[in-house]
């Protein structure tokens, strides 16, 4: 099976590779240099429609993996035209290519597509309501992928993280390593997922296409980890961690704060938590324990450190 994966270099695209090596020949694409992993690297920036397009004719991929976003949630407030265009005409014209050529999408959104007023997780069956622009121009993507019929999935996501690539993980050990008080969040939650579990995830719904097919396995699913947690605990857990592997000294002076106070362009939702169960019905795939993966985060940047 030939399998494209956009945004291979990031966070998500980089934890797939290894796992897709044995499920065909994998041809991978990134605007930048492409790091040593085991793929066919091609050298491509995604919003050069033409380009892609005679990528996918020369290729022919039966499976397309969609890693590529626009991810700048604050920048898209005064950058539509090009969110929209990655997080929304980019997956369009996969969906099509993929719909006239009978290959399958693979698809990824984000918690951002709700509006954050709910007490309980949300369901793939609730109403998204993006209250900011990048939010708005990844629903697009959803529901273009949707009208365009291929055989497809969706993976909604929420607050990814690893030991690579930029991510709130790696933001707080470099702000706590200046020395620096802390406020952080305390009134935005949500479920904090590592990049190589929605990986594992993404290889599982593979697998049960390849055994069971695409009927009752197609559209927007949920995936994330099994814990909920708002931005100061998740910080708190980071630094308890850090501290206990002697990433750090001690940890920082470490204060919540409301959303408010720190005035940003775009809306967060307050509430972002996702429900996983339809995905567990479909798939059989479940939440991964956060605590064991944080842990397993921790020392792979202890690991990189020591080299």
């Amino acid at each position: 099976m030939k399998i494209l994966l956009t945004g291979a270099a990031g966070q998500l695209g980089s934890e797939l590779l290894p796992l897709l090596a044995n499920h065909g020949e994998v041809f991978a694409t990134d605007r930048g240099t492409p790091p040593s992993a085991p793929a066919n690297w091609i050298q491509l920036d995604i919003s050069d429609k033409e380009g892609l397009n005679v990528l996918l004719r020369r290729l022919q991929p039966e499976l397309i993996i969609n890693t590529a976003a626009y991810t700048a949630v604050d920048q898209a407030e005064n950058d539509v035209d090009m969110a929209f265009a990655i997080n929304a005409g980019l997956p369009e014209q996969l969906a099509h290519w993929a719909n006239i050529n009978d290959a399958r999408l693979l698809h990824y959104s984000t918690d951002y597509v709700f509006n954050g007023e709910a007490q309980v997780p949300y369901r793939e069956s609730d109403i998204p309501d993006p209250q900011c622009v990048y939010g708005a121009s990844k629903l697009a993507g959803e529901l273009v992928i949707r009208e365009m019929g291929c055989d497809h999935v969706t993976l909604r996501t929420s607050w990814v993280y690893s030991s690579h690539g930029k991510n709130f993980v790696l933001s707080m050990l470099d702000l706590a390593r200046r020395g620096l008080a802390l406020k952080v969040v305390a009134d935005q939650r949500g479920c904090p997922t590592w990049a190589r579990n929605l990986a594992r995830a993404s290889v599982a719904v593979i697998n049960a296409w390849k055994a069971f097919g695409t009927e009752e396995r197609s559209g927007v699913f949920h995936y994330c980890d099994d814990r909920d947690l708002n931005w100061y605990d998740f910080a708190g857990c980071i630094f308890d961690l850090a501290v206990e592997k002697k990433l750090l000294e001690s940890k920082p002076d470490l204060t919540p704060v409301p959303g408010s106070e720190f005035p940003q362009p775009a809306k967060r939702p307050g509430w972002s938590v996702l429900d996983t169960t339809l995905i567990g019905q479909a798939f059989d795939i479940h939440p991964a324990s956060f605590t064991e993966s944080l842990e397993i985060v921790m020392n792979e940047i202890l690991q990189r450190e020591l080299i």
